[in-house]
């Protein structure tokens, strides 16, 4: 290899900021490494700029209704996971809204790391609201189900 070329390559690693470089040509081979003593420093990269979020006036917020409270006993996801109505994805669910339940009737799954944790009513009464699609995915304390 031409001791020119070799120098720009030197160059150009040095200016570029690579640690390594390797080139094969015409079957020479030639690798280029910069040892980086303690005393340099690691790149640095400007913050990430973000787009500030539009200021809502106090008074707008106030004005918004609140959601709706359900009336009825919540039935709450004792773990986090992924929620199912029924024990596959071709068999019918546990319950339906409108279903009348037991206490320990099972309403749902959780499936949470490989393991389905069935989960049981804690009140008897009518399911009046399932509040999670199928295949969801629940936190600890969600509501679940409204049992009236």
């Amino acid at each position: 290899m031409d001791l020119r070329k070799l120098k720009k390559l030197i160059d150009l690693v040095e200016a570029s900021g690579i640690s390594e470089l390797e080139l094969t040509e015409d079957g020479e081979k030639v690798r280029i490494s910069r040892n980086f003593t303690a005393n340099m420093q690691a790149p640095q990269y400007a913050p990430m700029q973000y787009a500030a979020a539009p200021q809502v006036p106090a008074l707008a917020l106030s004005e918004q209704a609140a959601p709706a409270v359900e009336e009825g006993h919540a039935v709450k996801s004792p773990m986090v996971g992924t929620f199912y109505r029924s024990p596959s994805p071709d068999s019918k669910s546990f319950v339906e809204v409108g279903d009348t339940v037991a206490v320990g009737d099972t309403l749902c799954i959780i499936e949470a790391m490989k393991l389905l944790n069935e989960i049981e009513s804690d009140k008897a009464g009518v399911v009046k609201k399932i509040l999670v699609d199928n295949g969801q995915a629940v936190e600890y304390g969600e509501p679940l189900f409204i049992i009236a």
